[in-house]
């Protein structure tokens, strides 16, 4: 059974700096990205992993092998960053200035993805992760993050909007008293760069 999931959102961009909308645009670390992925390394080298598996784009392959474990990771596309569609690009006032209270996880975004499509693509990826057995490592993306962590909870993809996900952050998923039938999220948006300790 697997004991723990360690999710890592990819390191800063220019894009997530500036609030930009960044699914399928392919943007590498910025300067300080670089410098922030770098801190897990050791947070992360505390750890036993039995997968490592990491998001096609660049920004998240870069983070995985800042933080050591490139030589083990598997690109999984299901980890991918939610398809914004028309809206990729735009930050989320100029999204506004166009659809006047539109949100992501209610709304989703015309040409890409919807909230039901992106909540099925996290379900599979759980799916897959909770037959195997040690610890597993995933590389992703904000949003999509905010929604594997919501959707591992057992909530709809609608509670991810209340799960902030910093650049360069880990989150942990388990299960309480090693019961599969009670998951939990037992770590979330911590980021090492702050000098936070690794879990025991």
């Amino acid at each position: 059974m697997i004991s723990r999931v360690y999710l890592v959102r990819h390191g800063e961009t220019a894009w997530s700096k500036s609030g930009r909308h960044t699914g399928r645009t392919e943007i590498s670390l910025s300067e300080q990205g670089e410098v922030n992925a770098r801190y897990l390394a050791p947070w992360l080298a505390s750890v036993r992993f039995s997968g490592v598996f990491v998001s096609p784009r660049v920004r998240a392959q870069q983070t995985c092998e800042l933080a050591g474990l490139g030589g083990a990771a598997q690109p999984d596309t299901e980890l991918a960053e939610w398809d914004y569609g028309d809206f990729e690009g735009l930050s989320s006032a100029e999204i506004q200035g166009r659809h006047p209270g539109w949100n992501l996880f209610t709304d989703g975004c015309p040409g890409g993805e919807s909230p039901a499509q992106v909540s099925g693509r996290a379900d599979r990826v759980i799916a897959r992760v909770r037959s195997l057995d040690g610890n597993v490592a995933l590389f992703s993306h904000g949003h999509f993050g905010r929604v594997l962590a919501a959707r591992w909870a057992g909530f709809p993809v609608e509670a991810g909007e209340r799960l902030q996900l910093d650049t360069a952050s880990v989150g942990i998923f388990a299960y309480e008293h090693a019961n599969p039938a009670a998951p939990v999220i037992s770590l979330w948006n911590v980021r090492p760069s702050d000098g936070a300790g690794a879990p025991s």
